[in-house]
């Protein structure tokens, strides 16, 4: 059997593995358009900051260590067509140019997503760098050095690590958001105020509600950036960062398979798209959401790795299929874990859910410890069944494993009722007699105006 992988970062990477070792005997291939694999964008702002020294540190596979196992890794090799009627692609070797066409019995694509450029004037000016892979990371750094002031469009996950990034690293930021609160599809209005203080207190120079409108060349050699924010107000930059959004790769296979909207390729639960001999996983594939029971595109390392090892499981039978996501995320800002899963309450209201929240906030632990940092967390319920659909959690304590466990509860139908009284251990230490989960799901239950009967 002959197996073809387009794309080898995260989600091509868990396939490879899984294929190895579910199906030795099968011959691989893998096509891929950089000469490196396996780079966590995430490092980007840790190695601007200093926390990671080098980005090739950021790298946890190499093509050799695949080539050794007898996969034919063909990297600086771009795909240019897939023809799924005759199971036939035609292939470009980047460094010499040459052509070649070879067949496969069974394709996972696993090609991601690019960043979503807007279109701006001025966009394509040198000054104005993107930040996904790692050739655009290197870049990005380097640009960087001789830089002061920076500008980042995008207030979402990448956007605000950026940001931290570079105000630790000395550098004067400016961070313009279009929606009117940062991390609009990740947190409720109260936690991105949180995070916007600890962004300004910092340093960072924040615009929100603010679209850019050009970028221009100054007479200085600088970058002017104009805004709808204020017409008589331009902004003076010496290099900007582009995050806003991801979009799948996916052309390859236009017309030929069923896709979303976005252009992402639609998967039952094991991978599989409307072709039975093509997989997708990663960024470049939908991914079932289970808080609304529907499907979504959510471009994660972490869903990326899952459903590359389950393409990989099931290329050849169907052994295993998706538990789906809650689209569980954390990030440290400043000392500040913010941690999300699940629907915001906006998100919720949008696909038309009863929804309710509440705000829990309190120490993380009793008052008589050191260092009680208060914890804020908005849960969201739906009132109808009352069960949990998403929960937020902003702390100077790391909190990030209580996201994890709202996630588990999600996943498997729990209630605030359940919450209120999940059996959670207790130690000064760590955590109060009850738990601040447990005090969220109390706040939830006192709601609706007492448990239910069982």
């Amino acid at each position: 059997m002959k197996v073809v992988v387009i794309g080898c970062t995260h989600a091509g990477i868990a396939a490879v593995r899984q294929i190895l070792n579910y199906y030795p005997n099968a011959d691989i291939t893998v096509y891929e358009r950089q000469s490196e694999i396996s780079y966590l964008s995430c490092a980007t702002y840790l190695h601007i900051e200093g926390t990671v020294q080098s980005l090739a540190d950021a790298r946890y596979v190499e093509p050799e260590d695949f080539a050794k196992q007898g996969v034919h890794m063909q990297v600086n090799h771009d795909v240019i067509r897939v023809d799924a009627k005759a199971h036939s692609i035609l292939v470009q070797n980047l460094l010499t140019k040459e052509l070649s066409n070879t067949t496969y019995d069974k394709l996972i694509m696993a090609t991601g997503s690019i960043t979503a450029i807007p279109a701006i004037p001025g966009i394509e000016n040198a000054k104005v760098q993107l930040c996904k892979t790692y050739d655009q990371a290197h870049d990005l750094c380097d640009y960087a050095t001789d830089s002061h002031r920076i500008a980042i469009v995008g207030g979402g996950y990448v956007g605000v690590e950026l940001a931290e990034g570079y105000a630790r690293s000395g550098h004067d930021v400016l961070l313009i958001q279009r929606p009117s609160h940062l991390l609009n599809a990740y947190v409720e209005p109260l936690l991105a105020d949180k995070i916007a203080n600890v962004l300004t207190t910092h340093g960072v120079h924040l615009l929100t509600n603010t679209q850019v409108t050009a970028f221009k060349d100054t007479d200085d050699g600088k970058l002017l950036i104009t805004t709808d924010h204020d017409q008589d107000q331009d902004y003076v930059v010496d290099m900007a960062a582009i995050t806003a959004g991801m979009i799948p790769q996916t052309d390859l296979l236009q017309g030929q398979v069923k896709m979303a909207k976005n252009g992402a390729l639609i998967t039952d639960d094991y991978m599989q798209t409307s072709d039975p001999d093509i997989l997708a996983a990663g960024d470049a594939a939908v991914t079932h959401y289970n808080p609304t029971g529907t499907n979504t595109y959510a471009p994660l390392v972490s869903h990326a790795i899952r459903q590359g090892a389950l393409a990989g499981i099931n290329v050849c039978e169907r052994r295993l299929r998706t538990i789906g996501t809650q689209t569980t995320t954390g990030m440290l800002i400043f000392e500040h874990t913010v941690a999300c899963t699940g629907l915001t309450l906006a998100a919720a209201k949008t696909a038309r859910l009863n929804a309710a929240s509440v705000v829990y906030q309190g120490p993380y632990r009793p008052d008589f410890m050191p260092d009680a940092y208060p914890v804020t967390i908005e849960l969201i319920y739906d009132q109808n069944n009352r069960k949990i659909l998403g929960a937020q959690l902003m702390c100077q304590h790391d909190v990030s494993q209580a996201a994890n466990t709202v996630s588990a509860l999600i996943q498997n139908g729990g209630t605030i009722d359940q919450l209120a009284f999940l059996d959670m251990l207790f130690s000064p230490n760590f955590n109060d007699t009850y738990n601040y989960l447990n005090l969220a799901g109390q706040l939830a239950v006192e709601q609706e105006k007492g448990y239910l009967r069982t």
